[in-house]
């Protein structure tokens, strides 16, 4: 009888059978990477692996399927957190974003049903948060809190015992409760503060910005090698000073959802992307704004989603 190697590498037709049963969780091996990795691309590369080890393993006694893969994508995602270069912890040092996911905005004649919350969207300041966790704690939160896996199921994957990976998720959790902002999830009330924020830019009218900064707002800007484009800055005054600044490029802005949440592509006036802000909405005011404007990752960003959406 031939192995499932032998029939990965013999006729396509074989290859598409066995291809079957991994397809329909195909876009749940992905949405596990991403949220592990915060990588689109090192994501790909994580479900490719899960592919590879699937194609040679006898799955016929697995009764489930989607669990089995689960673990192998997180297996090997914590492979990856591990080897990856250490960055540095200081802010204003180094500013890394992850990937960002762009789709179409909701349209205001939409209707309430189109302003609903995304359910399986994880924000991009929760993603920022989650760069900042151990490898082991960062898929015992994911895989408990955001896949609700169990502890028994973990515990085998990071090495630990139950109570161990129940720690290392308790320990993440509260990281994450305490510099992650409560966001808005009405996307209309989002809208609209977000509609205030660009107008008042737009218009040079700064006053009218301040109103919709929260006092405290984070924004962190990630320029890639880009020079003087990374920045942390805090406090409604700095950014009003920062968006100042870009008020006279001549910027357009669509409004987009960034990872579920509404969020800005800026072009320059050539039409080439200048950057992706993702906003953070709590209580009618701006909270955080993560802004990716590093040119090389920006020109592999998948936009299509959005190219024929005017964002209105």
């Amino acid at each position: 009888m031939p192995t499932p190697e032998d029939r990965r590498q013999g006729d396509p037709g074989d290859r598409e059978r066995l291809a079957e049963p991994f397809e329909p969780h195909r876009s749940h091996v992905r949405a596990v990477a991403y949220r592990m990795l915060g990588s689109i691309s090192e994501a790909e590369d994580a479900v490719q692996e899960a592919w590879i080890r699937f194609s040679r393993t006898d799955t016929g006694g697995v009764d489930n399927l989607r669990g089995w893969l689960t673990t192998v994508v997180a297996r090997v995602c914590l492979d990856m957190l591990r080897t990856r270069t250490s960055r540095r912890e200081d802010p204003l040092e180094d500013v890394h974003l992850p990937d960002p996911i762009i789709t179409r905005a909701v349209r205001r004649d939409e209707g309430p049903e189109a302003g609903a919350m995304l359910a399986d969207s994880v924000g991009l300041a929760l993603l920022v948060v989650l760069e900042k966790l151990e490898p082991a704690e960062r898929l015992a939160f994911v895989l408990h809190d955001v896949f609700a896996m169990t502890f028994e199921e973990i515990a085998p994957i990071v090495d630990r015992s139950v109570v161990a990976t129940r720690q290392l998720a308790s320990r993440a959790r509260r990281r994450v409760q305490g510099q992650v902002p409560t966001s808005e999830l009405d996307l209309r009330k989002q809208r609209r503060v977000v509609d205030a924020f660009l107008a008042a830019v737009q218009h040079g009218d700064f006053e009218a910005l301040v109103e919709v900064l929260d006092p405290e707002i984070v924004l962190r800007a990630d320029g890639g090698a880009a020079k003087g484009m990374s920045r942390f800055v805090r406090g409604a005054q700095a950014v009003m000073s920062q968006a100042a600044a870009f008020s006279k490029l001549g910027l357009s802005n669509q409004v987009v959802l960034v990872n579920g949440n509404i969020g800005v592509v800026s072009r320059l006036p050539d039409g080439r992307v200048l950057s992706v802000i993702a906003f953070t909405v709590a209580d009618g005011k701006v909270v955080e704004m993560d802004i990716l404007a590093d040119p090389e990752r920006l020109s592999r960003l998948d936009l299509s989603a959005v190219a024929e959406s005017s964002g209105d």
